[in-house]
């Protein structure tokens, strides 16, 4: 009998396109489906899997979990086009272009400060560096959005101070019916707070050589967007889900968590699996629909499940009882995977399953999650501190936190 394995194809470093990356991944898939249904036959007739089904499964999960991470590099490539000429640009966008094109090749600030006196919405070197221009800094967004799983999740508000304040009603408005002559009585005044998200400075430090510089094919605006975008989507990304609000967002993974059935404003509710640092044994996917109904239906529609590809791994192996299964791919290249019919992002940052940890969220994050840009990049030059380099220190301010404590349910794995 031929080896199920041979049907799953090899892991290729560079495919020729989209396309044929997707169809590795498929048939890693199906692959994986053969190989699984036997494991569970198995099960079901011996009470255990045979060492070597087992062990075909984990690698065929690998494989995919592999060729995922080709397809998302591509597609991350693909999201980097070059900056110049993409979008019209007004006189004073060209004119501020070609003076921050001056500073980063030569060091020379002329420009710059001539259009900082000229109109006071350039940063000076004073402030900690020059703003880029308009279009770079919309780059950086865009790419930011592309690798940062929660940001492209979450609602993103701009704004020009250092803290976004939101109020938000703790007790809602009294409302009743009442014939149309009857009496009314006084309805009670709403109760009112104040959420704060204060943005943190989040830094990169990429280095070029004076050689590098002087290529005047060299798209600067480019360079810089491609080089710090990466940087700031890893640390965002952490920060997102675990940060601890302290010079940086704070995760939601932070916030107090408690049983749903306890739930209360300020906190995330979790659903428990019924066993310590796994899935129960029986009815594993129960605590999935437990979680899905546990959100109500207005962000239900909207929600999306977020794991790391560990414990995607895990879920794959789920069957519904008429025997599919629940867990199903990407129905093209560049589209999320499913789960019970709800998107799944993938987020690296998220724990692996664990004894108590919190390792699947479920939720509308648009409603549930806010992320605040300061409005501006920010690029401080430096020639001397790594001669011969010269070193860019390129900030932003990021703030994020958790805006809406219903849309967002977590799954805990523990016995209660």
């Amino acid at each position: 009998m031929t080896d199920i394995l041979t049907a799953a194809p090899e892991i290729k470093s560079a495919p020729d396109t989209f396309d044929s990356a997707f169809d590795d991944f498929m048939q890693a898939f199906e692959a994986f489906k053969e190989v699984n249904d036997r494991r569970l036959g198995e099960v079901e007739k011996k009470l255990t899997a045979d060492v070597v089904t087992r062990d075909k499964v984990e690698r065929i999960n690998r494989a995919m979990d592999e060729q995922k991470r080709v397809i998302d590099q591509m597609l991350l490539k693909r999201a980097r086009p070059a900056l110049a000429g993409t979008e019209p640009a007004g006189l004073d966008d060209l004119e501020h272009r070609a003076a921050f094109d001056s500073y980063i090749r030569k060091g020379d600030e002329q420009g710059l400060r001539a259009l900082e006196q000229k109109a006071m919405s350039v940063g000076s070197s004073a402030d900690g560096g020059y703003l880029v221009p308009p279009q770079t800094d919309g780059e950086i967004g865009r790419r930011l959005s592309v690798v940062s799983p929660i940001r492209a999740l979450a609602t993103v508000r701009q704004v020009s101070g250092t803290v976004l304040k939101k109020p938000f009603a703790t007790t809602g408005f009294a409302a009743g019916w009442v014939a149309e002559t009857g009496s009314r009585s006084q309805t009670t005044t709403p109760t009112l707070a104040e959420m704060s998200f204060p943005t943190m400075e989040l830094y990169a430090m990429p280095a070029a050589t004076p050689a590098l510089l002087d290529d005047t094919a060299l798209d600067i605006e480019a360079w810089i967007a491609s080089e710090v975008d990466i940087a700031f989507a890893e640390q965002e990304g952490t920060a997102f889900v675990t940060g601890d609000g302290t010079n940086k967002p704070k995760g939601f993974l932070t916030y107090t968590a408690v049983a749903d059935g306890s739930w209360s404003w300020g906190n995330l509710g979790y659903v428990a699996t019924g066993a310590a640092g796994a899935f129960k044994a029986s009815g594993p996917s129960d605590t999935l629909v437990e979680t899905i109904y546990a959100l109500k239906a207005g962000h239900r529609q909207n929600a999306v499940f977020v794991m790391n590809r560990k414990t995607q791994g895990d879920i794959r192996k789920f069957k519904d009882a008429d025997g599919n299964y629940l867990w199903q791919p990407p129905s093209g290249p560049g589209q999320p995977a499913s789960l019970m019919g709800f998107p799944v992002t993938e987020a690296e940052d998220m724990p692996d399953v664990g004894a108590n940890a919190l390792s699947i969220a479920f939720g509308d994050f648009r409603s549930g999650y806010l992320v605040v840009d300061r409005a501006g990049v920010r690029v401080l030059r430096d020639p001397y501190s790594a001669k011969p380099y010269v070193l860019f220190y390129t900030t932003k301010r990021v703030g994020g936190g958790v805006q809406n404590f219903e849309a967002i349910k977590l799954i805990k794995f523990a016995a209660s």
